[in-house]
Parts: C-alpha cells; structure tokens; sequence
C-alpha cells in the first residue's frame, strides 16, 4: 500500500492550488485527478486580488499574468445593462480597482482552464507532491488514518493509498463529501441555465462602444433578476454566455442564436463551440469536515456564477485548510487549529451567498418590478443611478473576515462573515492590507511561512516576549521590526501577529501574557 500524509481528491483550482501550498510546506501529498488535461470550458474567470495573491505566494503570479488571454492593456472590467447589452441603460460593475490598494496584488481575469494550466506547471516544480491524473478516487475510509482506492480512468488500473489527511476537492457530486457522510442543505432557484461557448467577431466590434469591459451583465423585466451573461474568452473571437431558458430546452429543441441576439439587442456571427446546462442552486455543506476527512471548493459549496465569488472562495478554502495541515503535520498546530477550518470557511460561504448572490438576485427582481422606463422613465433613470452607487459599495463590503473565529482575537460576540469594510486598520480576523517598509518593498514581501509579529514602533521588550514564548510553544515566528511611520501608522498597533494565511490573529499592545496569545492562534 502506496502512503502519503495527504490525498487530495480532485485537481481542479482548489486542489492544485491546496497541492501547492502543501508542497510548499514540505507536506508529502498525492493529487489524483480524473481528467489528463483541463478542460475547455471557460469557467471562473474571475480572480481577485485576495486570489492573486496566493498566487504570488504560490510563485506563480508572473506566469499565470503571462497566460492572460484578453491583454491587459485592454481592460477587464465589467458592465451591466437594462434590457439589452446595446441599450441605452448600463453602468460599470464589479469595479474591483476600487479596494485595490488594500490587496498587494491586483486582480486578473482568464479561464479556469489557463489558470489551471499554471497551477499544474507550478505543482510539478514541487518534488514532495505526486500527480495522477486521469485517475480518480473510488472508495474513501477512515480509522486511524485515511485509506483510499484509487481507479484509473481509462483503463483497469487500481492502487490503494493510506494516508493522514484526506480532503475532496472533488466537485459538486463529491465522492469524499458522500463517502464521508457529510450532508447538504440545498436553496433550489428552480431555473434551468444554459452555458454557450461561441465564437463571433461581429459581437467584438457591436461592443467596441463598450472599451475597457470583459464581461457584461443584462437585467431583464422577464427574468425576475436573473442575469443574461455575457463574457469574453479572448479579445475578438470567443464568447460564453449563461442565461436561464425553459425548462425542458435541450440542444435540439431550442433557437440558442435567438436568445444571444435578443439579449445583444443586434444580430451577428455565431459559432457554437459548446452548449451545456445546469441547474441554478445554492448548496453548502452542513460541515467542512468529518473526522480526517475535509472538504473544500465546489465539494463544499456551490452557488451560482455571480459576482465571481466561486472560484476565488475555493482558493481561500485552499489557503485557509493548507497551512493548518501542515502545522498540525509539523507538530506545531493544536488540536483546534482544524477545527477552526470549518468554523471559519463555512460562515463566510455562508454570508457570501446570502448577503451578496441572493441578495442581488431579490434586489434586481425588486427592481425590475418597480421601475420601467417606459411606464416612468425619470424614476427609472433615478434608481438607476442610485444602483450605480450601490454597485460601488458591494465590492467595499465584500470582505471576508474571521472575527468570530476561536483562534484569533476578535470582538466579542461577534460573527465570521464575508460582509465587512475594507480598512488599514489591522484588526483580528481580518485580512492585513499591505504598507510599505524603511528598507523598501512592502510587509507582504517579508511575511514568514509561519506566523509573523510585525513590530513597528514597539519596544523591544515586548518584541523579545513574543519571540521567547514562540520558542517554548515550538511555533514558527517571524520578526519584522520597523518605525510606526510611511503608511504603517495606519495599523494603528505597535504590535500585529499575522497568520501563515495573511490575515490578523491579533493586534496591541499589552504583552503581558505572550504565551496565551500563541496558544490560541495556533489552536492549543
């Protein structure tokens, strides 16, 4: 029996970029993924400037910018529009640039399939980390440890694998998820969607009065809030489109070229590469984990594609559930520190689904119903307006943070959510916004693998405090003294402890008891 420490069920993002930050780690972890090549269907395109970043972390940011396949001198920005996307209704959405200077990296746009295509260049530079793709996970047990068979796809191949961990980040129809008994609560939309890949070079030269946009978003008064989507694939040639159609369309039985021309407003070229359908869903995991089993990405949770939350929720899932197998692997993480991947990951899908994709679907039907430009267009051209302010402020709110979490410091009584407000503030539970250091280049460029003090302004006797009791709990911390000044007065903490994962464990200034602080952060 072939042994590893984790076994990882599904090479899609989630698992690739989980992989990675394993193997990073010195994690020994074998990946087994069922198909050889990603596949051609531009999905999750996407990604945040939260994502991005562990893409550099991952060293893999150059190269994923290099895989762009709309060049970046163009734009990828977004749209929406009322009744048509030729109409006389739109305004900018999903205008990320806005919290840009909170991030350390800016957001990117491309296909799950080319993202994908990094990830895997990047994984094969790790030797702790073992592929197989065109496998797949047959059966999942636990004991002691986990032990799996493994089946290939295409042809009689079978391997049985024992190992510590074991996580599905295998899809929507987990293997992992049923095999451990973890179950779902389901919010059924009752909506069949359709997802076309096409190629059209008069639909790029119809949108040209539209410069700078990559993806674009049509309201309807006949959807009921639900979106006509459409997105590029590269500048000029490939499209994908995702709308809801009736129930009981089929390939054969519907006209896919009307419904792309009437929801353009215009008639023009089309070639179908792909027609695909789905139902739209909120789904969501009653728990993250069972025993040593975990699960993450699509396993855990699904939505529908608005908003681009998908994608970039399963990389921090990634993110959040790596680094504390390792440090449970590496002898330093407490019995606690797994236990706090649910309780902080499942609130925050949670809340994204409910505060944001929901929300906006009910917002838009309401909308939709009370405002006509035909019936009332000065009331019409108002609300209108006053969306444009709100579409501003949803990318402000949407900050994931882990204020209720039981190994950081957070508020009392208070929740963990993707609702926020993005700040400099260094606050617990949140994610810490970079600012430039004396020596040049910024905090993020000296975070440690472990836990980081970021000690600016302090004196050094609390310093040696922390760096004391990070020694006899046996803890990875790094130290990054700097002044209080130059942008990082705004922490407004002498003393900040920064997780592996970039977000704020704890910040101030009392260091009386260093020794309780470590202990809870790393979950003893």
């Amino acid at each position: 029996m072939e042994e590893t420490q984790v076994l990882i069920s599904g090479g899609g993002p989630v698992g690739l970029g989980l992989a990675i930050e394993l193997g990073q780690r010195g994690v020994r972890c074998l990946l087994v993924e069922r198909h050889a090549q990603p596949q051609p269907i531009p999905k999750g395109q996407n990604l945040t400037q939260r994502t991005m970043e562990h893409f550099r972390f991952w060293h893999a940011e150059a190269q994923l910018q290099a895989a762009r396949t709309v060049p970046k001198e163009y734009g990828i920005g977004g749209m929406t529009a009322y009744g048509t996307l030729l109409g006389n209704y739109h305004y900018d959405w999903l205008q990320r640039e806005l919290v840009k200077a909170f991030y350390a990296t800016d957001n990117e746009r491309l296909p799950q399939y080319a993202t994908e295509a990094v990830l895997r260049a990047r994984l094969a530079e790790l030797p702790c980390v073992q592929t197989l793709f065109g496998w797949s996970v047959e059966m999942v047990r636990q004991g002691g440890g986990v032990e799996a068979v493994l089946a290939e796809r295409s042809g009689p191949g079978r391997r049985t694998v024992s190992a510590q961990y074991g996580v599905g980040c295998d899809g929507s129809h987990s293997v992992v998820r049923e095999q451990a008994g973890i179950t779902e609560t389901k919010s059924d939309h009752d909506r069949l969607m359709v997802l076309l890949v096409f190629q059209s070079e008069q639909l790029h030269r119809l949108l040209s009065r539209y410069p700078g946009k990559s993806f674009y978003n049509v309201l309807h008064p006949s959807l009921e809030g639900y979106w006509q989507f459409f997105g590029r694939v590269d500048l000029g040639t490939t499209w994908f489109f995702h709308a809801p159609v009736p129930p009981g369309t089929t390939r054969e039985n519907f006209d896919f070229r009307r419904l792309l021309h009437t929801a353009a407003g215009a008639e023009f070229d089309v070639e179908f590469q792909y027609i695909g359908f789905w139902d739209l869903r909120v789904a969501a995991a009653d728990h993250y984990a069972a025993g040593r089993l975990f699960i993450a990405g699509d396993a855990a949770h699904s939505h529908p594609p608005y908003g681009g939350y998908g994608i970039n929720t399963g990389f921090e899932d990634a993110a959040n559930l790596g680094w504390k197998l390792a440090a449970v692997l590496q002898g330093w993480g407490g019995p606690a520190l797994l236990d706090s991947y649910d309780a902080e990951r499942r609130p925050v899908f949670l809340s994204t689904a409910t505060d944001f994709i929901e929300r906006s679907i009910a917002v838009d039907r309401e909308f939709l119903r009370d405002h006509d430009p035909v019936r009332d267009r000065e009331g019409f051209e108002r609300h209108w307006a006053e969306r444009q302010t709100g579409a501003k402020g949803e990318v402000n709110a949407f900050e994931p943070n882990y204020e209720g979490s039981p190994v950081v410091f957070g508020p009392s009584g208070s929740r963990s959510s993707a609702k926020g407000a993005h700040q400099f503030k260094a606050r617990a539970g949140h994610h810490l916004a970079p600012q430039p250091l004396s020596r040049g280049g910024t905090v993020f460029d000296a975070l440690g693998e472990g836990f980081t003090l970021l000690a600016f302004g302090a004196a050094e006797h609390q310093v040696a405090r922390f760096r004391e009791a990070a020694e006899r709990e046996g803890m990875p911390l790094a130290i990054v003294t700097d002044t209080q000044a130059d942008g990082r007065e705004r922490y407004e903490a002498p003393l900040v402890l920064v997780r592996p994962d970039q977000f704020v464990a704890w910040a101030g200034t009392n260091t009386d008891d260093t020794g309780s602080i470590l202990r809870r952060v790393r979950g003893a």
